[in-house]
């Protein structure tokens, strides 16, 4: 079948059965982190802290993480850090059994989690050129994109049920149990030595990545855009949401899980059809969907009710994952495999470093200004941002490699 054209290759049948297992035992964490926070404080502020001291952390070691990526072995990398997932949640589940955890102690495993993530995040971008061909990029990334939304779709509905009734430890226990089995699936993943023309310091090294990702204006383009945009979103559906579902019988925490939920469903639709329909214009098409976002924040603020919230959510996840699946095609048609990580994490940081600053201003903000007026304006803002890179002729115009439309 076409749109499984991918899984002829063989590493990358071990690294997609490896990521399927992590993102099903991880489903359900984001949401789990999220209600275990407001158990312990109510506080909007406090969920904003942990999720920012993932997020410092992540960003703090990603240059690092980008270059180590280049350099060593990628499927060994992303083992490693699994490791230090494994203990980091392990512990926050230890915690939350045994009722002594704390805010300061939940951010400082979020922290670790956050800097494992900043060496897993550059080697999984470049592994994926390395374990298919130019041909099955997209039927590659979207399979990927599939498996994800297909989790999150269930996993966060369940993980709302599970944590109003028997509490966010046992998700934590599920997503380790994940890491744990796919570190010997990793192991049957063969890949080409890494490719050093010549020894170069780390320094070096990160600047010959700058030029990389500096040549190309529509890649640093939208890098700027989501730097605003990531903000947003980490502020205004990370924090505000969960507080509002925390706060607001009329959406409630299952009611969230069933928002995030269709939000995974829109991603899923759009995957299977991208796993089949060429995207021509990666670029151009992923911005006009990313706009779409736009719509569950005006929902979110104006009548949080769970349907009308959950379908704009929908028509969001399927524009997020056109801008997704393009995005990664785009990066991995137009940067040099060995050069592919340390550009990645150039990318990672801009698009995240505003992220800390969105989700400590929404904390803040969602208790000291009308929750209605200040959703409505940040979906204002972000559709603004995200159209307004299609000035850029860069991202308008660019199409896909030579060859790999027609191999389809």
């Amino acid at each position: 079948m076409r749109g499984l054209a991918a899984m002829q290759d063989r590493g990358f049948r071990w690294f997609f059965l490896a990521r399927t297992i992590t993102m099903v035992t991880g489903s359900m964490s984001s949401i789990a982190l999220a209600f275990a926070v407001l158990q312990i404080d109510n506080e909007a502020t406090s969920l904003a802290g942990v999720l920012a001291a993932f997020t410092i952390s992540n960003i703090v070691f990603l240059l690092i993480g980008g270059v180590v990526a280049d350099r060593l072995p990628r499927a060994l990398i992303i083992q490693t850090c699994y490791v230090f997932d494994i203990l980091s949640i392990g512990t926050v589940a230890v915690l939350l059994f045994t009722g002594t955890a704390t805010v300061p102690l939940i951010a400082l495993l979020a922290a670790v989690n956050g800097a494992s993530s900043a060496f897993v995040l550059p080697a999984m971008q470049g592994i994926i050129p390395q374990l298919t061909t130019p041909a099955h990029l997209q039927q590659a990334n979207a399979m990927l994109s599939f498996v994800r939304s297909a989790v999150t779709i269930g996993g966060p509905a369940i993980a709302g049920v599970l944590v109003a009734t028997a509490g966010p430890a046992w998700a934590m226990v599920v997503q380790a149990a994940g890491w744990l089995a796919a570190i010997p699936i990793l192991a049957m993943v063969k890949l080409p030595p890494p490719a050093q023309a010549e020894k170069a310091t780390m320094l070096a090294d990160l600047r010959t990545g700058w030029r990389e990702f500096w040549m190309r204006p529509w890649l640093w383009t939208v890098v700027l855009a989501f730097m605003i945009m990531n903000a947003i979103h980490a502020g205004a559906w990370g924090v505000a949401g969960p507080f509002i579902a925390n706060n607001d019988p009329l959406l409630g925490i299952a009611g969230w899980g069933w928002v995030v939920s269709a939000e995974g469903a829109g991603v899923l639709v759009m995957t299977l059809l991208l796993m089949w329909l060429p995207l021509r214009r990666p670029l151009r098409w992923g911005m006009i969907g990313m706009a779409a976002f736009a719509l569950p924040l005006t929902m979110l603020g104006v009548h949080p009710a769970v349907v009308l919230v959950a379908i704009a959510a929908f028509v969001a996840g399927a524009g997020m994952e056109v801008f997704g699946t393009g995005w990664s095609v785009a990066m991995m048609e137009n940067v040099p495999v060995e050069k592919l990580s340390r550009v990645s994490s150039y990318d990672m940081l801009g698009s995240f470093v505003a992220i800390p600053i969105g989700t400590l201003a929404f904390g803040w903000l969602i208790t000291h200004v009308d929750a209605g007026t200040l959703l409505v304006a940040s979906a204002i803002v972000y559709a603004v941002v995200a159209l307004s890179t299609l000035l850029v002729p860069s991202v308008w115009r660019m199409g896909r490699a030579d060859g790999a439309l027609a191999a389809r």
